[in-house]
């Protein structure tokens, strides 16, 4: 039986990673200490999530804190896994600014502790890592855009697919929630080249799903949708509501790295989103919503913009695509939003 490890077994991609693999009949070890509720508060709690993938007998749950290398020596030694997929961290760049040493100990820090330990008890396994595209700061920021009523875009062809992995990551305003996953992708980068094991870096773009629990500092078209059908006041942070995002389901991130674990590189770094086709602005997801559901969202809005956040960003996949030809996205944005609202 094939032995998969995920880390953040409780949170958006690491539940559909879990489940993902127990529908292929694998032993899937899932690690969680429910630290999202630290995070974020009571709306941050995943223990429901976590209960309801231990129902299956395939799944084995393991209660720890991935700052914790001794221990997590211990649970790789013990299970040797196949494949690991580390989607642990602390994930919202405005709530690294309260707690910078322990966003970095996560994201960081616990980072190199699963690296190090995967390298000396199962160094032939295939090593995930669920990076983000802030690794690029707020360099997006600095390219020509265009304005039109709803959305920012990119002008000119060059950047017509979106952003792509040669797009540096250097000298612009990430963030410390960005600083402390740069640090974990050249770290997990590092151990695929210098050590020569199987690690993919995934930029993840706007991961998102119907068991998305979204809040106002990170998952915004899930906190949206909660906002719509709970008539709660949204607030727009700058841009005239016009800040452009790609995003992708959650199946679709877990399928692509289902492909990279069939055929796993060495310190290959990819970007990963729903591409402009799957891309919308604040407005524009607005209008969506209200076109589906019949519903408008009572938002304000505020001249403040978040620092280090992105005017626009989508994904050019053509890295990933050319590499994984026979993958492909299932999940369009209407599919997406029609879903959050009918869970």
């Amino acid at each position: 039986m094939k032995k998969i490890l995920v880390t953040g077994s409780g949170g958006l991609i690491g539940s559909e990673a879990a489940n993902f693999y127990l529908n292929k009949n694998c032993l899937v070890i899932g690690i969680d200490n429910n630290m999202r509720e630290k995070f974020f508060g009571k709306q941050g709690n995943v223990k429901h999530v976590i209960a309801d993938i231990s129902k299956n007998k395939n799944y084995n749950h393991e209660h720890a804190d991935i700052r914790d290398f001794e221990t997590m020596c211990r649970i790789i030694k013990k299970y040797k896994p196949d494949a690991i997929i580390h989607c642990a961290a602390q994930p919202s760049h405005d709530k690294a600014a309260e707690i910078p040493i322990l966003d970095f100990d996560v994201n960081a820090r616990g980072t190199l502790n699963l690296l190090e330990a995967t390298r000396k008890f199962a160094k032939d396994a295939c090593f995930v890592h669920v990076s983000t595209n802030k690794v690029y700061g707020d360099l997006p920021n600095t390219l020509h855009l265009k304005e039109s009523e709803l959305r920012y875009d990119f002008a000119g062809i060059k950047y017509k697919n979106g952003i792509s992995e040669n797009f540096s990551i250097d000298q612009s305003k990430h963030s410390l929630f960005g600083a402390s996953k740069v640090a974990g992708d050249i770290i997990a980068q590092e151990y695929g080249r210098y050590f020569d094991m199987n690690v993919g870096i995934f930029r993840g773009g706007c991961l998102t799903g119907p068991q998305h629990a979204g809040v106002e500092l990170h998952g915004f078209l899930s906190y949206i949708v909660k906002c719509v059908l709970s008539e709660k006041k949204y607030t727009i942070f700058g841009y005239k509501g016009k800040q452009v995002r790609d995003q992708i389901h959650c199946y679709d991130v877990i399928n692509a790295f289902n492909h990279f674990i069939d055929n796993p590189k060495k310190g290959e770094v990819y970007n990963l989103g729903g591409g402009k086709e799957n891309s919308a602005s604040i407005l524009e997801v607005i209008k969506k919503i209200k076109k589906i559901t019949g519903r408008q969202l009572n938002y304000e809005y505020s001249d403040f913009n978040r620092a280090g956040d992105h005017i626009c960003y989508y994904t050019d996949m053509s890295k990933f695509k050319k590499d994984y030809p026979s993958w492909c996205k299932k999940y369009n944005l209407d599919d997406i939003i029609k879903e959050m609202i009918e869970d």
